[in-house]
């Protein structure tokens, strides 16, 4: 069955298909939230399911890896990331390891699961993937318009263009597999809502995590300290995953098959759209600054049984997990705040992915329950008198669809990881913890607080849970030179044999008496 490229409108990039196909392009891609079958608006513009899932895709390619790759000066191959999703819900998070390109891992991570998902991919799959993908029984798959895997942009050592005849082949190869596919195969890359792009830099601006490098730091201006990092992502995923110059871009398209998105308006379009998604993942990512502050112990608790407690992730890791959660919580429902939450787990053998040995649990956002009516439920918060109009009773939250629709057990033996945007309430540390989850990654602004019908009290006290808290370095070395103690990871204790302990459990972290200067990006 024959399908054709996307076409561009002035509202969005639609795929088109043959007569003879039956399938929706991505209209039956509902752009109602997981949760309710309404429009909903949420506390501002939201993030399209579509973009949602194609800016995961290019936060994965940047997935930060524990050891550095060897570059191969005659490899025409591009890291890649991809997002898996089945029933329209995220089930799996992956990029390019050292041996294996994407869509092999998603065949070996997934297999015959991957029968009517819905992938997205930050750059066209080669024809090795694309041909297992088709095979498989994917649904659709869907990727980022720029350098394909396969790369077209190559550049030898000596500073010269060259168009690999491997590459080429690729293309062709490609290009006939597409068109003699039953999955749909297309790009969709759809402009942010009006008004995204400032709502997401404002947000940002203030979200708990640059709250606390402001409290933590009176004299620095956060708003040009902010600007300044998110200038520097800009640049840097500009380089990665826009073509600057037109004309080769449009020569890209073509090798590849889309030909129809060089003609205008929808080639301007393309790249515009391109641009603010950038853009929107350039916020976000600027959101979450490794300069000074990181995720570190800020209470130290005997283990509960007689095994070793298990380490804490490095830190560029625990931040590539929270901006994930960030970029889900512009999917939110709550019509004032957004959360998000991720949860991954440790296999027990290295894996072929990308992300080592870590594996996706699930994910989430808060919303209100599935299939129910927006308008149905109380949508004030505690600044409302009557109680009954409060919103607290009604919205499922961000670590509770996180672990009602996650695609995986969890094991407490594979140590799995909550990252979430904001501080675990009342209502879900008793799940957390019953749930088996072994770590928290999460900002403590709200810790101690109770606003009536929600509370944070029991989040400081929490038993058996590993608590990374976002802070700034030198707390954690002027509390342990407090108590006498001279630890050099971050770990806080009060006794000398606690604090070996929890020396051994945060070596994986970064110091907390060295700031982390590493990129950002």
């Amino acid at each position: 069955m024959a399908t054709t490229d996307t076409v561009q409108s002035n509202q969005y990039l639609k795929p088109t298909c043959a007569a003879s196909c039956n399938c929706n392009g991505y209209r039956d891609v509902r752009e109602a939230s997981t949760q309710t079958d309404t429009k909903v608006q949420g506390h501002g513009p939201r993030l399209s399911k579509v973009n949602l899932f194609t800016l995961l895709s290019l936060w994965m390619e940047l997935f930060p890896k524990e050891e550095p790759e060897d570059i191969n000066q005659n490899d025409f191959t591009r890291g890649t990331g991809l997002v898996v999703v089945r029933d329209q819900r995220v089930v799996g998070l992956h990029c390019s390891g050292p041996e294996l390109h994407v869509g092999q891992v998603a065949v070996i991570r997934h297999g015959p699961r991957l029968a009517a998902s819905d992938l997205y991919f930050s750059r066209r799959p080669c024809a090795t993937c694309l041909k297992m993908l088709i095979n498989a029984g994917v649904s659709r798959i869907s990727f980022w318009p720029g350098d394909p895997e396969m790369s077209l942009l190559a550049v030898r050592p000596n500073g010269t263009d060259s168009m690999s005849q491997e590459a080429m082949l690729d293309a062709i190869a490609s290009e006939k597999l597409k068109s003699n596919s039953r999955p749909h195969i297309s790009v969709v890359v759809q402009p942010v809502a009006l008004g995204l792009q400032q709502f997401v830099e404002e947000t940002s601006r203030v979200c708990d995590f640059m709250e606390r490098v402001s409290v933590d730091d009176p004299e620095l201006d956060a708003v040009d300290f902010y600007w300044r990092q998110r200038r520097r992502n800009l640049d840097t995923f500009s380089e990665e995953f826009l073509i600057p110059h037109e004309q080769r871009h449009r020569d890209i398209l073509t090798k590849i098959g889309l030909e129809n998105l060089c003609m205008e308006p929808y080639f301007s379009n393309l790249r515009q759209n391109m641009r603010e998604l950038v853009g929107v993942l350039a916020s976000v990512a600027a959101s979450v600054p490794l300069l000074q502050h990181g995720f570190y112990r800020k209470d130290s608790q005997p283990a509960t049984s007689g095994l070793p407690q298990p380490q804490g992730v490095s830190q560029e890791i625990a931040r590539h997990c929270i901006v994930q959660a960030r970029l889900l919580a512009y999917r939110t429902e709550d019509p004032k705040v957004g959360v998000g939450a991720v949860i991954w787990a440790e296999g027990k053998s290295g894996g072929c992915d990308g992300t080592g040995r870590l594996y996706l649990v699930g994910c989430g956002y808060n919303a209100y329950p599935v299939g129910s009516e927006y308008g149905e439920y109380p949508q004030m918060d505690n600044k409302q008198q009557d109680r009954q109009r409060r919103k607290y009773r009604y919205i499922i939250h961000a670590e509770q669809n996180a672990l009602t629709f996650r695609s995986g057990e969890i094991r407490e033996e594979e140590n799995p990881m909550l990252f979430v945007t904001k501080c675990p309430c009342d209502e879900c540390v008793p799940l957390i913890r019953g749930a088996g989850i072994k770590q928290i990654y999460t900002t403590d602004l709200d810790s101690g607080k109770d606003k009536g019908d929600i509370s944070y009290l029991r989040f400081h006290g929490v038993q058996g849970v590993l608590k990374f808290i976002w802070q700034k370095s030198s707390l954690a070395r002027r509390a342990s030179e407090h108590a006498g103690l001279h630890l050099d990871n971050g770990c806080v204790g009060k006794h000398g044999r606690q604090a070996g302990q929890d020396l051994q459990s945060n070596k994986r972290l970064r110091s907390a008496t060295t700031p982390d200067l590493s990129p950002v990006c």
